[in-house]
């Protein structure tokens, strides 16, 4: 990452060189995603059989005052669990009234989102297509496709991260292959 104050932050997405330097990097393996698949049993048997990563992320260090924006960018892999695909854990801010940007930079999925009301939406991510996250609104990206989903994102750098909520119950909705295409299916878990 380099900083030129006329320009901004600048990045390397080609290579994801500039994601790397610099960067505050996080990832999940599949271990680390207990619970957040329908199909336990699937998910125990690919942890067995070499605990894959399933999503990184990676946030680019500016600063954590209110006013400030907390760019980042998240590589969501292909594969399933099941017939549920790669996803992030997905997550609100512990500031609920944050926003926030995603940008696709490769890749295809959708980004799934919901807000505590119950109110929910996915969005397809495709490269070059940009998709707004209201405030109040948990947000996952999840991978349908056959190459990694590469997203740039940008939020409130006060906001703070909610993950248990998630992690307790999940999202509403999945996102299943039938057929050989996606699909969006209630989760039993609700």
């Amino acid at each position: 990452m380099e900083l030129d104050w006329e320009k901004g932050f600048t990045l390397d997405f080609d290579k994801l060189t500039g994601l790397s330097q610099g960067a505050d990097s996080k990832k999940r393996t599949l271990s680390q995603m207990r619970g957040m698949f329908a199909d336990a049993g699937a998910q125990e048997r690919m942890i067995a059989a070499g605990d894959p990563l399933v999503y990184e992320f990676y946030e680019l260090g500016a600063p954590g005052d209110p006013g400030d924006l907390a760019p980042g960018a998240s590589i969501t892999y292909p594969g399933k669990v099941g017939d549920e695909y790669f996803m992030t854990k997905g997550h609100f801010h512990t500031v609920i009234g944050t926003a926030e940007v995603y940008y696709t930079l490769s890749g295809e999925g959708y980004l799934l989102c919901e807000n505590p009301e119950g109110d929910w939406a996915a969005f397809g991510l495709s490269p070059g297509k940009m998709v707004y996250v209201p405030k109040r609104y948990a947000h996952r990206s999840v991978n349908t496709g056959s190459a990694p989903l590469v997203t740039f994102f940008a939020f409130r750098a006060d906001a703070g991260h909610d993950y248990g909520t998630i992690e307790r119950k999940g999202f509403r909705k999945l996102i299943v292959e039938r057929g050989g295409k996606p699909e969006i299916i209630d989760n039993p878990k609700w």
